[in-house]
């Protein structure tokens, strides 16, 4: 049962079974399972919340003091990879607004190498 493939309700109460742990143990393994779901589920709402802050991008790259050319070549990189997305997608709207982008980040780029 541990190889990622789907398994039905029966065979895993069937495997509940075969362990022979009782309704009180089954109660409190629900209860532990449960208790680290939503553990993981407040961190991961934390963690995307600090991820949006304004100044979390800041703070993540002031200690690399990166060149405006570097900054771009990074945008560039995501621009690419999300337009890919888009394209696969076919969200025409967001492959448009992110050839702008593109644009933008390609006068940068055009600018460092003069």
């Amino acid at each position: 049962m541990t190889d990622n493939k789907r398994v039905s309700n029966k065979q895993i109460l069937d495997k509940i079974n075969d362990l022979k742990v009782g309704d009180e143990g089954l109660n409190a393994l629900a209860i532990k399972i449960v208790s680290r779901m939503v553990k993981l589920k407040s961190m991961e709402d934390w963690f995307d919340h600090v991820n949006r802050a304004e100044i979390a991008g800041s703070v993540a790259y002031q200690d690399l003091e990166l060149t405006e050319e570097e900054e771009a070549l990074g945008e560039a990189a995501k621009l690419m990879t999300l337009m890919n997305l888009f394209k696969e997608e076919e969200q025409n709207k967001k492959c448009d607004i992110n050839k702008g982008r593109m644009a933008k980040v390609n006068k940068i780029l055009r600018k460092g190498k003069k």
